[in-house]
């Protein structure tokens, strides 16, 4: 489970921003979202099932995302030989002189098999700068190990001594400790490259192989398939086919050396996978008669393409209680469509693994205090020095019954564009 992520310039309160699913201890205004949207891991922590961020544009939403993204990346793939000479991938703040020289800081703060764990490291485009790993075995935090350039102490816990010397400047000692079968460090980066799952609500095709693959290998295939179905996407059901890529297949005015690439390329072994849905056929009595076959890509619409994508990660994510995040969620779903999926995560019935769900959007139809409670909204706001602050309506001192849509589009909470006056941009008389 997600507890915390921190990401800033610099590992100081100012520079950092920190988004937590902790539950704030408050009551919410229906008790039921209180049993239903927040899970209790101890007697002392209390997690949230789903989390929303708001935000105007280019407020630093999808940044949040990224960063974590980038932080799984770099956590996994550092140690690789293939990485030995590149520059680490961080991006500098360059919008203030006293930071855009300071390491970028990350931090994650998660529970795996039972265990509280909090990990990060801070980072310049040559090198890390620092390192961290502590857990809480019984009630105190410990120490796993620590960094500082490239002295790290380790304890008898993480049993990795000597791979300190195998550790590059550019390189996560975490990193390294995997790929020499530490067995905390492997299970570590396993949590998550498996149980947490990013994607971009604009470019959701990745996720759409998964969602076929699911289908094709009979993996959750009857939740995946009630749950486009209950979706009112206008179909009743879908096929997936397997067809072999020839020559003769392919389009006749592709050029030949286009044609040899996609046979060599395309599917597994020059396999093509062909996504139909089934539609009803009717008389001119409203009596169906057949079925018609529609493609997927080329007959049915973006956001019904959006759902599928979404439909395989959305179900296992449920099903084994991972972490999903998502960017741009609202972008090509009705909206209640999105209010249907929080639903699904904000429910003992329906979650009964206590998986998360975190996104990003402008859909104000999901701020409402009948679906979540207020730590569960947050908000993303650029100062006028072009930094990102994060926030939580938590922190606001509001009654239970408040309209939180219309409070924010009133710009109560902040976090939102603030319009210039366009009456004269285009001058009528000219």
């Amino acid at each position: 489970m997600l507890i915390e992520f921190s990401v800033g310039n610099y590992r100081s309160f100012k520079e950092q921003v920190t988004f937590s699913m902790v539950a704030a201890n408050l009551v919410a205004k229906d008790k039921k979202l209180d049993e239903n949207n927040v899970f209790e891991v101890d007697d002392d922590l209390k997690l949230l099932k789903s989390a929303a961020i708001y935000g105007a544009n280019a407020s630093g939403k999808s940044n949040l995302a990224k960063a974590l993204d980038f932080m799984r990346w770099f956590m996994v793939n550092s140690s690789k030989e293939t990485q030995s000479t590149e520059k680490i991938g961080v991006e500098r703040f360059k919008l203030s002189t006293e930071t855009e020289d300071k390491p970028s800081f990350f931090e994650i703060v998660f529970l795996m098999n039972g265990k509280r764990y909090r990990y990060g490291f801070e980072a310049t485009r040559d090198k890390v700068v620092s390192e961290w790993l502590f857990y809480v075995p019984k009630s105190r935090e410990t120490k796993l190990f620590e960094r500082k350039l490239d002295n790290i102490t380790v304890s008898k816990t993480y049993k990795a001594d000597g791979i300190q010397q195998k550790t590059r400047h550019n390189a996560l000692f975490l990193s390294v400790s995997a790929q020499f079968n530490v067995n905390i460090a492997e299970k570590i980066l396993d949590w998550l490259t498996n149980k947490v799952k990013i994607v971009s609500g604009l470019d959701d095709r990745g996720y759409r192989g998964y969602t076929v693959s699911c289908l094709m290998n009979n993996d959750n295939k009857d939740k995946i398939l009630q749950f486009l179905k209950k979706l009112d996407l206008g179909f009743g059901g879908v096929k997936v086919e397997e067809s072999e890529v020839t020559i003769d297949s392919l389009p006749s005015e592709l050029p030949d050396e286009i044609k040899n690439f996609i046979i060599t390329n395309v599917g597994r072994k020059g396999i093509s996978v062909s996504v139909q849905t089934m539609h009803k056929k009717f008389d001119g009595k409203g009596n169906p008669v057949s079925t018609d076959m529609f493609d997927l890509d080329n007959q049915e619409s973006e956001g019904t393409q959006k759902v599928f994508a979404l439909a395989g990660p959305l179900v296992n994510t449920l099903k084994d209680g991972k972490v999903l995040i998502i960017d741009e969620f609202d972008a090509r779903i009705h909206p209640l469509i999105s209010r249907a999926i929080v639903e699904l995560f904000n429910s003992n019935e329906t979650n009964p693994s206590n998986a998360q769900l975190i996104f990003m959007t402008h859909d104000t139809n999901l701020l409402s205090n009948k679906l979540f409670r207020r730590d569960q909204i947050w908000f993303v706001e650029k100062n006028r020095y072009g930094a990102t602050d994060l926030y939580s309506l938590a922190e606001y001192k509001i009654r239970n019954d408040a309209s939180f849509e219309s409070d924010y589009i009133k710009g109560r909470y902040g976090a939102i564009p603030y319009i210039g006056n366009l009456n004269h941009l285009i001058d009528s008389h000219v």
